[in-house]
């Protein structure tokens, strides 16, 4: 083999290790920097609509979760006791849609109260614009996939009323922010 065509193989032998290593790199940020191969913080969940069960507000009046349709929801589930670890969900929810600034309005928050407790007048005036809801005994508790119990999560709902993500209890509430973004950054819909 001559002196040229030796050059001529290292060269190529080069550029294609020069064209291959970004492709390399990548696969081994994808797979190793996220073990489980994917982006989000928060369980994807099978998507599956919401059944439509006919619910009421704290106020008495009626209520169906079509009504937020067209947007997205932080969804949580508690005793209407609420107790410390309640208030903190309903807190984190708040501050989670704030966080998204001009976004926020693309997002609603909506507490299912899961039992016959009225929720304290102190927590309904704290957190105005959080939707009420009275579930104990509907379909759409039921529905709810959980390890554990429904009260341990905090759910987002599409815009076309489908259950999308699910978050443990106690959610680091920074990564959930980065999920919201994300979405509401590829979301046509909501």
């Amino acid at each position: 083999m001559s002196e040229n065509a030796r050059r001529s193989r290292i060269k190529l032998l080069l550029v294609g290790v020069l064209c291959a290593a970004p492709v390399v790199a990548s696969y081994i940020a994808y797979y190793f920097a996220n073990p489980a191969g994917h982006t989000n913080y928060g369980e994807l969940m099978e998507t599956r609509p919401l059944p439509a069960a006919s619910l009421q507000l704290t106020d008495g009046s009626a209520f169906q979760m079509s009504r937020l349709k067209g947007k997205w929801i932080l969804l949580m589930v508690d005793s209407g006791i609420c107790d410390e670890y309640c208030q903190r969900k309903l807190f984190t929810i708040r501050q989670l849609r704030l966080a998204q600034g001009k976004d926020m309005e693309r997002i609603e928050r909506a507490w299912l109260i899961g039992d016959a407790v009225a929720p304290p007048a102190a927590v309904i005036s704290g957190y105005q614009g959080t939707w009420m809801i009275r579930a104990a005994g509907s379909e759409l508790l039921g529905q709810l996939p959980v390890k554990g119990t429904p009260a341990d999560h905090i759910y987002v709902v599409d815009p076309l009323g489908n259950l999308v993500l699910r978050y443990p209890r106690d959610a680091d509430p920074l990564k959930i922010i980065k999920d919201l973004t994300r979405l509401l950054k590829t979301s046509r819909i909501g």
